[in-house]
Formats: structure tokens, C-alpha cells, sequence
């Protein structure tokens, strides 16, 4: 027996004589002939459908007579053609998704086909292998079955039969389609021009356009000039790669050699780049006659692309790309006004570490490349932020930054930008854009002008209720100041609370500063209520929260059960109980300091007497306390303070009044408390009887009309005005005595930005305030500029207007700034060049000339005592002292222009060092840590940029600074100002009489009134509970001198600063003035002792008031 191995030997050596006796007979020229044939007899085909076509044409010119049935007939074959050709056209359409679905498969197959040609190329290039015996040719047949089927509906779609014959892809299956069958019929395989596949690679662009992966020009224009230089080089190589290993034709194949197919890849390469290393080169006739045409075409190719690759390559942006989210984490999108400023400024607050939960991807989308500045700020938040280049305005731009999962979409706006309305229109257009994209999406907007919110409501998607909300600059701005002409200093206290801030004491700071500072690192919170504090009303919790748990609940949200809609109470009173729907509205340090109001414990920190141990417990059950379940919470030291039963309320201004009152005579104590709680007590205008012959009428009278308020009862209202009757004149101005008002200085005229003077003069006619606490405004300005204006604001009582210029010293003294209770300074915002700082040039200059001013006011107190009033007497010396203070009462002179108050709004915040000439404020100080803004006397429109992320975090939160703000704007009066009419007047219902019960701002003197008896050596949380428990009143800060040598007597118009939210510890000066949010009705509630003892006095006394 032979060996197994020799006879292996012996078959594989007979097998090698076969395929070299079948190799001497060579056929590749059958195969390239299959090809040859089957274009030409294509051509022959079109050709001769054309002849017969003209012939026929021709024929049925010659027979008029047939010429009826013959149209009839070519009618009926044309309609069938052309219903053929467009069945195959929309078969292969990439506008159809059976097209794009071939389309995709044919490039797929191509790929197949090619990777196919790729093993073989490891092989001869002729080879006698059987067809039914080699796998890939099989499947390279069912290949080109497909391709042949492709091909067929191409030709029935294509208009022009003969130029798709000869178009790159049709020769491409002429070259692989026709050899395949002969493969089979021979049995042997030839590699010919199969490589010819390696053209489908210029479909790429096209397919990944189908599948919606390229979308940007440069995208797909980079994958064309990729594809095409690709699909050039590998056929080229092919190519080579034939001639080579075949040798010469024409010299029965001699001189073949043995080159891989990647060897050809990597020749032609290096013959395109012109770089020619010489170790490959091509040694057949055919092959260097072919590298000489190829050179010129692939060089030029070769030099036109690759620059243009490599630039396309190096401008695209960086910033591309989408962004992935990731699981379980939030994101939202940042678009509209980005620069440094702004966005250093959202991320300040947004990213605080005192928030409870950060843990939220800021996704930044515009149109322009971050500078270096900008990309800084980036790199120092690199896990928090992302920047991707791009618009809002595009949807594709949307997709990239996932808008669709994302939390919520911020626009901010530009606010120095000269056209304000322009602005506020390409935000809103943003706002269209991102809804059209996404209904659901919970988008914050930041407008510049007021009446642009109304443009808002005509997007059907926007909704309040779902999140949707607009922060209006010149609506909380002018708010604000509004609300420091009522209470001064305001303005920074409540911009301290929704600000992000931290502080740290520093014994080598003045203390006035260490108070101040730490007032700042104070925010606004919102969280629910512990069980143990349900079902006790809002000033019994208030008072708990206050001196148990150092925190200080102002307002109250009310669900409903199924959580659609909610209520939200400032410092609603007794008649709001706390209950398990009800969320709490506070001002603390942190988030965390918030939680010991949800995990307060009865049971486990009734009795605890350091509130840092109110932590979550694990009591199950927790008992809701009594009505007088306070007791446990609130521990006081004098027995007056610790009785917390519910007793009755008794109305200053009603039938019951309290024993101090005395019968036939004015409120003693009422009176004074409404004077020295309202800062809105106005004195009337005074005009002397030798100023009839001018005729100044600049009062409106309310009797003269029956409609005092606005359809929705939230502000005093009054029949139109027409201007002319507004205006006064200089003299007619220094002839009147004018106290107690607010001045407002205008710098604008007829071509500046609208202002918004309506959202200013909105929170000083609050129907919250009696008509004659109403304090005058008069407008010192541009005529013009105020006529622009002068319709959103006519409806409003007590406005005056003086023309001329606010730097005009005259004027000033005519309108008696000296006794003013608030000077305003604004202006609009005009170009002022490539200097920012000069934007608050006039604002400034005014300022400063107000507090140059000097005045004498021996005048003054002659005027007013001829007319019997101690107007000009400082509160609580000579007259003042032993009369009545009333709502009547005029405002005492200034001497000195620098005690005269004053708010400046600025536009830049590093101009607030030229305000202030005696401060030592350095010029890098942040705006909110300078003397001005820490006194109350400068506002810049960039503390509201913190609005936006508090908007976000507390959905409410917007709707509770506005309400406090702006006096009692509701979405009702927005529908009606949207109407662009103007506020209408109502008549007086029991619906609008209840809408006048609202608390408001006021500001509270400790060295007169009902409080003075809080004087030196008392503690600000003894004044908290007396002000809650018998008044209803909330106190949130303290206004007090800077300089503590400062007293009443001796400086009383010296500069004070702002405590906001003091520790209950902090021992009070009677020259405090306290922050509070008092009721609409002053009322007063009464220990039952004393009651009783009341009832007992009075059944001994006829006196129907109790008084004996």
C-alpha cells in the first residue's frame, strides 16, 4: 500500500498539471468580449427604436387621411410608456422609501461585490476553477442577477435612453455583469474588470443622505471628494493589477508579475501623491501606457482635492457634532445673547453650589465660535458645560443638542443692544422656532420690553401653566425701583434673596459690612411643610419657622389635589391654615438649611434648643398639631409673647377700636402706625391761594368719575388724560409746594428705545394703598420722549410733567427735589460708540449734580407754618412730637443735595465707582458688595440675569417676585395690555373691593410708632413675633445707618445699608427702619387677658368704644 501523504503529493502535482494544460488556451478575450457586446448590442437596440420611431413618424406625416387612428394609436402607446417609466422612476427614486430602501441595498451588494474581487485577487488572474465548485462566484452571480434587474429599471426610467447607456454606472455593469454567466458556461473564472465596482463608492454621499447622516454642505461635499478620490485610487490599482499579473497581451503573456492587489493599491498611491519611491513599478507595455494617461488624470485630481479636503477639514468647527445624554442625568439648552458677561453671570447663580441639586448638563448653542475669554469659562466647567456652534433657528441644530429630551430651553437677551423691540422679535422668533420643533419643551425667555410680552401669547404651544415663562427686564427693573421709592433699599434686599451668593465674616471688615454681607448670602427657597406644623395658621408657622428654625417663611402655595392648579399667599394672614398641599416660600443660606422645615419633628425637636440638630428622623407617624400646638415650638421669655390661642382680630378703622383711642378724636396710634408703615403717605399738593390766576389743576379728582380702579381692581385708576393737562410748567412748579412725591428724571428723547414708564408708575398706584397715600410723580424730560409714552400711562392719577432737562438745576429746584421721598434717575439706552462705560454718562452727571446742590429752606418753613403745618419739622421733634402724624403730613426739606435719596439706574456695573465720590470701593469690586448698591441708592438690569435660573429651579418663584414687585400684575390685565388699549376702568364690586386685600411693601421706623418701644436693647426676633402676632405684619431686614455714631436727632437723612433677614439675636437701634409686608388693613390682635379685661371696662363706661 502506498503512503496517505505521497498520494496527497500526487493528486495536488496532477491537479497543477491540469490547471497549467487548461491555462496554454488562455479565454479572457470571451469574457471581455460578453462585455463588448452586450453595450453594443444595447446601442444597436436604442438606435434601431429610434429609426423606426422617426420612420413611423414619418409615415403618419404622408397619410393625412389615417392621421386621426394613427395619433389614436400613438396616443395610447405613449400613455403606456410613460406610465412604465414613471413606475420605475418612482421604484428607484430617492424621494420614495422603496427607492432610498434599493438604493441602500444596491450600494450594500456593490461593497459585497467588491470585498468578493478583493479574495479573489489572491488567486490568477485567469483560473480553471469549476463554477459549480467556487462559493464566491456563486454568490457573486446572485449579485449581479440583482444588478442586472437594477439595471433594467434604470433604462425603463431613464429619459434618454442613449446617454444612459454610455453614463459611468451602466459601463460599470458591462464590465461585471456579462462575464459572470460566461463564468459558467466555461467553467473558469477571470478577474477582468470587476474592480470596476470600486465606482459605486462615489453612491456614498448619496446613500448617507438617504439615511438623513449627512445634513451640512461641508458634510457632503468632504464625503464626495473622499469618495471619488477613493474610488478612483482603487480602480486605478485594479487596473494595474490585471495588466501586470496577466503580462503582455500581444506577446502570448510573457513578462507577468506576481503583484498583490494591495501592492497596486499602495503603487498608485505613491504615484498620485508624485512622490514615486520607485520599489513598484509597472514593467508590462500596457501597464506604463496606462500610468501615463492615469498620472495626468490622478494628479490633477490629486492636487484639486486634497487641498480642498484639508480645508474643509480644518474649518470645520470644533463646535459640531450632537450632544449625547446621558441616562438619568438632565440637560438644558442655552441660546439667544451669548458672551461672557451674560453667561458668566447665569453660570454664577445656575451652578451654586448652595443649590440643592446641580446636577444638571448646560448645553450652550449660537451661531458664532466662543472667543478665548469665553472658551476659558468653559474649559473651568468642562463636566457641567457643553458649546456646540449652531442656531435655534435650524431644526437640525435642535436635534443636535437633543432639545427634544432635553429639561428646558433659556433665550437670553442683549441688554445694551440699541433696539430693544429688534431684539425681543429675534427671541420671540426663537421661541416660535424651538416650539415648532417640540411642543412639550418648558422654555424661560428673557424680554427687554414689556408690551413685547403679549406676542408671547399668540404662540398656540406656550403655556404658564406647563412652565413657560417671561422675564421681562423693564417690568422687574423699573418694579424694583418702584418698590425702593415706597421703601428704600428695597431694591437690594429683594435682588440679595434670588441671587446665588455666598459670604464669609471677616473680623477686619467694618460691621455694617460683615451685616450687610451676610443679608447677601441669603436666596429664596421653596419647600413643603413638616406634618407638625400642619393645620396652624401662616403666622403661627411663620413665627415657628422663624425662631425655632431660623427660617423665614414669607408666602405660601396651595395645591390643588390633582396638582393642576395653585395659589400663591404673601403673607396671607391668620385665615390661611397650613395643611398637607400647602409648599412654603422661604429665605435662608442653603437648601439644606431649608430641609428642617420638612424634617421637623415634633416628637424628637419639640423640646431642642439648637436648631442644627433638626434632622430627618425616623418617626413613621408624626401627629399634626393643634391649633395651639405652638407651644412646643416657640418658647419667649415674657408671658405676654407666649400665649399663642386664636383670638379675634379687632379693625383699627373699625367699630371696635383699641384703648388708646379716644372717642371724637382721631386714631392716635392707628394713624401714626399707617404713617410710619406706608413710606406711600403722600401729602397732597398744596397750591396757594395766590397761584389761582396760573389755574394748576394737577390733581384728578376720583369723585368726578365712579370707576376708581382698573377691571381687574389691582390698581387706582382714572378716565384718560390728555397730556397737555399734565403739563406744568417751571413756574407754575416753583409756585406749588410739592412734597412727599417722587421725581423722576428721564434722559431720552422722540428717537430713544421705549423705557417703560408704565411698569414704574404701575406699583405706586396699587389699589393696596388708599387714594390719598398715592405718592405724585412727576416727570422731568423730553416732552416728546414722554408723549411716546403718555398712553400707557394716562389712566394713572397724580402724574405731572415738567419739560427740560433733569441737569438742569432749575428744574430741579422747581419741582422741590430737596423734598422729594425718592429721587429716580433713568435713562435710555443710546449708542454711545465702542465705550461701554459711557452708556450711564448722563445718569451719572445728574447724580452727582443732584448731591452738589445746596438749599435753603428758612423759605420753606415759613410757607408751611403760615399754613398751620409741620411739614418741614423732622419726625418726632417740636410739633411733630406733640401733634398727630397723619396721612397729610408734608415731608421735612433736605439742605444738603447729597441726603436727598435717590435711585440711579445704571447700565454698566463698573460705573457705580462715580456715584459714590466718599466711598473706598475698589473699582473691581462686584456691583453687589459696593456702598451704592449696599445702601439702596444704584440698580443695574444685570442683577436680573440671576431671574433665569431661578425661573428654572422654582417655577414659582418668578410669580412671587413679580406680584411683590409690580403691585398685583395678573395674567387678566396682561390679556387686556395686550389688546394695546390701555387699562379700563371698573366699577367698584365686592370681586375688586377683594382684591385691594393684598399685603404690601412698607418700611417701618423704630423711633416713632408702634414699634418705638423696640428701641436700644431689644432683639430683632422680639420684633418679629410682637409684629406678627398683633399686627399681622412680616419683617424681612432692617434698613440702618452705616455709621453707627449716626442718630436721628443729628443725622437723620445719613446713609444707611441693608440687613436682609437678620438673626433673631441681632440686638436693634432705635434708628432702625424695618423691611415688612404689612396687610391691606392694619388690625390688631389682642391676648384674651387684656381682652377681657376690655369687656369688663367697658360694660362700667357709656363710651361705646371701651374707653372709660
Amino acid at each position: 500500500m502506498s503512503h496517505p501523504l505521497l498520494t496527497t503529493v500526487a493528486n495536488n502535482a496532477t491537479t497543477m498539471s491540469e490547471d497549467k494544460r487548461c491555462l496554454e488556451e488562455r479565454n479572457w478575450y470571451v469574457f471581455f468580449c460578453s462585455s463588448l457586446i452586450t453595450f453594443f448590442t444595447g446601442l444597436l437596440f436604442v438606435l434601431t427604436w429610434r429609426i423606426l420611431s422617426w420612420l413611423v413618424c414619418q409615415k403618419n406625416g404622408a397619410k393625412d387621411e389615417k392621421k386621426d387612428d394613427l395619433s389614436k394609436t400613438v396616443d395610447a402607446e405613449v400613455g403606456w410608456v410613460t406610465e412604465a417609466k414613471d413606475w420605475a422612476g418612482e421604484l428607484i427614486s430617492g424621494q420614495t422609501t422603496t427607492g432610498r430602501i434599493l438604493v441602500v441595498l444596491v450600494f450594500l451588494l456593490s461593497i459585497a461585490s467588491l470585498i468578493i474581487y478583493f479574495l479573489d485577487t489572491t488567486e490568477n488572474v485567469e483560473s480553471c476553477e469549476e463554477w459549480a465548485k467556487s462559493t464566491t462566484q456563486q454568490v457573486d452571480l446572485a449579485f449581479n442577477i440583482f444588478f442586472m434587474i437594477y439595471f433594467f429599471i434604470r433604462f425603463v426610467a431613464a429619459p434618454e435612453k442613449l446617454c444612459f447607456l454610455i453614463e459611468l454606472y451602466s459601463i460599470v455593469d458591462y464590465c461585471t455583469i456579462p462575464p459572470s454567466f460566461v463564468a459558467i458556461y466555461l467553467d473558469r473564472n477571470w478577474l477582468g474588470f470587476r474592480f470596476t465596482r470600486a465606482l459605486r463608492l462615489k453612491t456614498i454621499p448619496d446613500v448617507l443622505q438617504y439615511l438623513n447622516i449627512l445634513k451640512t454642505s461641508n458634510s457632503i461635499r468632504l464625503c464626495q471628494l473622499v469618495s471619488t478620490f477613493i474610488s478612483v485610487w482603487f480602480t486605478g490599482a485594479g487596473f494595474v493589477h490585471l495588466v501586470e499579473n496577466s503580462g503582455e497581451i500581444f506577446n502570448d503573456f510573457k513578462n507577468s508579475t506576481k503583484k498583490t492587489y494591495w501592492e497596486c493599491v499602495y503603487f498608485t498611491l505613491v504615484t498620485m501623491s508624485t512622490v514615486g519611491y520607485g520599489d513598484i513599478y509597472c514593467e508590462t507595455t500596457i501597464g506604463r501606457l496606462f500610468m501615463v494617461f492615469f498620472i495626468l488624470g490622478a494628479l490633477a485630481m490629486f492636487a484639486g482635492f486634497i487641498p480642498e479636503i484639508a480645508d474643509i477639514i480644518s474649518s470645520r468647527s470644533k463646535y459640531g457634532g450632537s450632544f449625547k445624554k446621558e441616562r438619568g442625568k438632565r440637560h438644558i439648552v442655552l441660546c439667544g445673547h451669548i458672551t461672557y458677561e451674560s453667561v458668566s453671570n447665569f453660570m454664577s447663580d445656575f451652578l451654586h453650589k448652595d443649590r440643592e441639586d446641580v446636577d444638571v448638563k448646560l448645553v450652550i448653542m449660537n451661531r458664532k465660535e466662543p472667543d478665548l475669554e469665553l472658551e476659558g469659562l468653559f474649559k473651568r466647567h468642562l463636566t457641567q458645560v457643553e458649546f456646540f456652534q449652531g442656531t435655534v433657528m435650524d431644526a437640525n441644530d435642535l436635534h443636535r443638542v437633543n432639545v427634544k429630551e432635553g429639561d428646558a430651553c433659556l433665550v437670553l437677551a442683549n441688554k445694551y443692544c440699541e433696539d430693544p423691540d429688534a431684539e425681543d422679535a429675534a427671541n420671540i422668533l426663537r421661541v416660535i422656532s424651538i416650539k415648532n420643533y417640540h411642543d412639550d419643551i418648558k422654555v424661560i425667555i428673557q424680554l427687554l420690553q414689556y408690551h413685547n410680552k403679549s406676542y408671547l401669547l399668540n404662540i398656540p404651544s406656550w403655556d404658564w401653566k406647563r412652565g413657560d415663562d417671561a422675564v421681562c427686564l423693564a417690568e422687574l427693573k423699573l418694579g424694583f425701583i418702584a418698590q425702593s421709592c415706597l421703601a428704600p433699599g428695597f431694591s437690594t434686599l429683594l435682588a440679595n434673596l434670588f441671587t446665588m451668593r455666598s459670604y464669609k465674616l471677616s473680623p477686619d471688615m467694618p460691621q455694617w459690612q460683615n451685616d450687610y454681607m451676610r443679608g447677601t448670602g441669603m436666596e429664596m427657597y421653596t419647600e413643603c411643610l413638616s406634618p407638625a406644623l400642619h393645620g396652624l395658621t401662616f403666622p403661627e408657622a411663620a413665627e415657628a419657622c422663624f425662631l425655632k428654625l431660623k427660617l423665614l417663611l414669607i408666602a405660601v402655595e396651595s395645591r390643588a389635589e390633582d396638582g393642576s392648579e395653585s395659589n400663591i399667599c404673601i403673607n396671607p394672614g391668620p385665615n390661611v391654615k397650613i395643611d398637607a398641599n400647602t409648599r412654603g416660600f422661604f429665605f435662608a443660606e442653603s437648601a439644606d438649611d431649608v430641609k428642617r422645615v420638612l424634617y421637623y419633628c415634633k416628637l424628637c425637636h419639640g423640646d431642642a434648643s439648637d436648631f442644627k440638630i433638626v434632622k430627618k428622623c425616623r418617626c413613621k407617624t408624626i401627629v399634626t398639631p393643634k391649633k395651639t400646638g405652638l407651644n412646643h415650638l416657640c418658647r419667649q421669655e415674657k408671658p405676654s409673647a407666649s400665649d399663642h390661642d386664636y383670638v379675634p382680630f379687632l379693625n383699627l378703622n373699625g367699630k371696635k377700636t383699641s384703648p388708646q383711642n379716644r372717642k371724637g378724636g382721631p386714631e392716635r396710634f392707628g394713624n401714626s402706625f399707617s404713617k410710619s408703615s406706608s413710606p406711600a403717605g403722600a401729602a397732597p399738593l398744596v397750591n396757594y391761594k395766590s397761584l389761582n390766576r396760573w389755574k394748576v389743576d394737577i390733581h384728578t379728582d376720583p369723585a368726578s368719575d365712579p370707576r376708581k380702579f382698573d377691571s381687574t381692581g389691582m390698581f387706582h385708576w382714572c378716565p384718560a388724560q390728555a397730556m397737555s393737562s399734565s403739563i406744568i410748567t417751571r413756574e407754575q412748579a416753583a409756585m406749588t409746594v410739592l412734597s412727599n412725591h417722587v421725581v423722576v428724571c428721564l434722559f431720552a428723547d422722540s428717537h430713544s428705545a421705549v423705557i417703560g414708564l408704565r411698569n414704574l408708575i404701575m406699583p405706586l398706584r396699587a389699589s393696596n394703598f388708599e387714594y390719598d397715600e398715592l405718592k405724585h410723580v412727576l416727570l422731568v424730560g423730553d416732552k416728546e420722549y414722554i408723549r411716546k409714552e403718555w398712553k400707557s400711562i394716562c389712566n394713572f392719577p397724580k402724574i405731572s410733567i415738567l419739560g427740560g432737562s433733569p441737569l438742569n438745576r432749575a428744574n430741579l429746584r422747581a419741582v422741590h427735589i430737596n423734598m422729594c421721598d425718592m429721587c429716580v434717575i433713568l435713562s435710555a439706552r443710546n449708542s454711545s460708540g465702542d465705550d461701554s462705560n459711557l452708556v450711564d454718562k448722563e445718569a451719572i452727571l445728574c447724580s452727582l449734580n443732584i448731591k452738589a446742590m445746596a438749599f435753603d429752606d428758612t423759605h420753606g418753613l415759613l410757607q408751611t407754618n403760615a399754613h398751620g403745618g409741620p411739614a418741614f419739622l423732622p419726625p418726632g421733634h417740636g410739633l411733630a412730637s406733640q401733634t398727630p402724624v397723619t396721612s397729610k403730613s408734608a415731608k421735612c426739606g433736605v439742605t444738603s443735595g447729597n441726603d436727598i435719596p435717590m435711585v440711579t439706574e445704571l447700565g454698566n456695573d463698573a460705573n457705580v465707582q462715580f456715584l459714590d465720590q466718599d466711598d473706598d470701593d475698589d473699582p473691581d469690586t462686584e456691583l453687589y458688595m459696593t456702598q451704592p448698591f449696599a445702601c439702596g441708592t444704584a440698580f443695574a438690569v444685570s442683577v436680573l440675569d440671576s431671574l433665569m435660573s431661578t425661573t428654572y429651579f422654582n417655577d414659582n418663584a418668578l410669580t412671587l417676585i413679580r406680584t411683590l414687585i409690580t403691585g398685583g400684575a395678573t395674567p387678566e390685565l396682561e390679556q387686556i395690555l395686550a389688546e394695546g388699549v390701555g387699562m379700563r376702568g371698573g366699577y367698584v364690586t365686592p370681586e375688586s373691593t377683594a382684591n385691594r386685600d393684598r399685603c404690601r411693601v412698607a418700611q417701618i421706623a423704630l423711633y416713632e410708632g408702634p414699634f418705638a418701644q423696640f428701641g436700644d436693647g431689644r432683639k430683632y426676633g422680639e420684633l418679629f413675633a410682637y409684629a406678627l402676632r398683633t399686627f399681622g405684619i412680616l419683617a424681612i431686614g432692617l434698613y440702618r445707618f452705616r455709621d453707627s455714631t449716626s442718630t436721628i436727632t443729628l443725622n437723620p437723612c445719613a446713609k444707611r445699608y441693608v440687613i436682609t433677614n437678620p438673626p433673631d439675636d441681632l440686638p436693634l437701634l432705635s434708628s432702625d427702619k424695618v423691611f415688612c409686608l404689612r396687610p391691606f388693613e392694619i388690625v390688631e390682635r389682642q391676648p384674651p387677658a387684656q381682652r377681657k379685661k376690655r369687656k369688663r371696662r367697658g360694660k362700667n363706661s357709656n363710651d361705646p368704644t371701651g374707653d372709660g
